[in-house]
């Protein structure tokens, strides 16, 4: 049980630094490679950072062989839902402002 959550918190975590590396590298890179290199390198990692959501999820809520009977409960699948529900989002924003922001 524990180490599912830890694999899920690794994903989140996974996802929250290419989200923030995304944002970074947009900034960053902008004046020092072609524009369209660094807002196409901010891209992918946006991107990553969604999929890491999104696996996280997966993963979690996916069939997996039977784990035995645990003294603790489940985080409860609505929560984990809403909470990557609401950081997919975050990154659909955060792809939308590094391709709007002007140069």
């Amino acid at each position: 049980m524990l180490a599912g959550e830890r694999t899920y918190a690794a994903w989140v975590r996974t996802g929250l630094a290419a989200l923030a590396s995304g944002i970074g590298a947009r900034a960053l890179l902008k004046d020092v490679v072609f524009p369209w290199l660094a807002t196409a390198t901010g891209t992918m990692l946006i991107l990553f950072s969604a999929f890491c959501f999104v696996a996280a999820v997966w993963r979690e809520m996916g069939a997996g062989a039977p784990p035995p009977r645990p003294d603790i409960k489940r985080l409860p699948a609505a929560l984990l839902l809403v909470m990557n529900g609401f950081l997919m989002l975050v990154s659909l924003a955060a792809l939308v402002g590094i391709w709007t922001a002007r140069s």
